[in-house]
């Protein structure tokens, strides 16, 4: 495995403050998304980005990254990947979180490849075919990351991801197209030997890519993490702006 299973550390963070302004929207008629707009004077006609969350699903933090996309010029679609059964920040310590991950919280809504993969791949339709995107990247956070590397196969050319777990080192092998990486310094799901191994995979892809680790930060940084610690807030902000180069370069 390039990167370990999701843990508890997953759900622990900070919420961010700001207006969201985009719109809650379904795809396909079933699944839950955010859609943000870029402004018409900045908007890259025939680009798209999907952006795919963290186990906390479709909430302030993501709707706020989505807009962040989508002021740098990218129709940007936050997709529920957990089909309404997404986490709450900062779960207590009793959390059965392996059992969420193969049953869900009823015990009927699993959030395995096999039940995440069909949503992946509506969102990637409706991003082509309902809203004009022939070029498209895609963002992974943390639970996302796999479903980023998973699906260059089905029109994602341009990928990033920011502290990734869950990825089989033969899914990572399999990319496509340009990847890009944001590393925390501290990570138990993503850490030294795990950065080390991926950039090895990486290397034999023949594809561009990058790995950036941040100083002082811990995982979910580029989501989660505190905006009033000066460290985490450049590393958020930086892991960001390395999100939108990257698409400037590889995708425009």
């Amino acid at each position: 495995m390039a990167s370990k299973p999701p843990a508890r550390c997953c759900t622990i963070g900070v919420k961010h403050e700001g207006e969201t302004i985009g719109q809650s929207i379904k795809v396909a008629n079933k699944h839950d998304a955010y859609l943000a707009t870029p402004p018409a004077d900045k908007a890259h006609k025939g680009v798209g980005i999907l952006l795919i969350p963290d186990v906390l699903g479709i909430w302030d933090n993501s709707r706020l990254i989505a807009d962040q996309f989508a002021a740098n010029g990218y129709l940007t679609l936050l997709i529920d990947v957990f089909n309404g059964d997404a986490l709450s920040l900062n779960r207590s310590g009793d959390f059965n979180f392996m059992a969420w991950l193969t049953k869900g919280s009823d015990g009927n809504n699993p959030h395995t490849k096999e039940a995440v993969d069909p949503i992946v791949e509506d969102a990637i339709k409706a991003l082509k075919e309902e809203y004009g995107a022939e070029k498209l990247g895609a963002v992974g956070y943390c639970f996302g990351a796999k479903y980023v590397v998973r699906h260059y196969k089905d029109g994602i050319k341009v990928g990033y991801v920011a502290h990734p777990s869950f990825v089989e080192e033969e899914e990572l092998a399999a990319i496509e197209g340009p990847f890009s990486i944001a590393a925390a310094e501290t990570d138990t799901i993503f850490p030294a030997e795990k950065r080390h191994k991926s950039e090895e995979i990486l290397q034999k892809t023949g594809q561009p890519y990058q790995i950036n680790l941040y100083s002082g930060v811990e995982h979910g940084f580029a989501v989660r993490g505190d905006p009033h610690k000066k460290a985490t807030r450049y590393a958020k902000e930086q892991a960001f702006l390395q999100a939108v180069t990257w698409f400037d370069n590889y995708l425009l």
